[in-house]
């Protein structure tokens, strides 16, 4: 398992915080270039569906974001859904992105 700095430990803790809240699948949160937060839960709607780091991603990018510096999913799954990471990857190639399980053990780090 990975150490995580600080910044990066936040990441994880919001993201777990949010799949909590809701009682969703996926918690995820991202940091933009500027240092500011954006966490969501899994958006599962008849109309339409967003994983958690979709969903983050778009909170960041509409509230004015230019970019990723990271990223954090929290999930029972144990794996990082597609989409999710190319969400990411289309504004961030190598912007790491964290997964973690419901406890916050991290279970992977990947920047590609």
């Amino acid at each position: 398992m990975p150490d995580l700095e600080a910044e990066d430990r936040k990441l994880v803790t919001l993201a777990r915080s949010s799949r909590a809240r809701i009682q969703a699948p996926e918690g995820a949160a991202v940091r933009d270039t500027d240092g500011r937060t954006y966490a969501a839960g899994t958006v599962d709607q008849p109309s339409f569906q967003l994983t958690a780091l979709q969903a983050a991603v778009a909170a960041a990018l509409s509230s004015g974001a230019e970019g990723i510096e990271a990223a954090a999913v929290v999930t029972g799954e144990g794996l990082l859904k597609g989409a999710s990471v190319h969400a990411v990857r289309d504004i961030a190639k190598y912007a790491p992105i964290i997964l973690a399980d419901p406890d916050g053990e991290v279970l992977e780090v990947r920047t590609r």
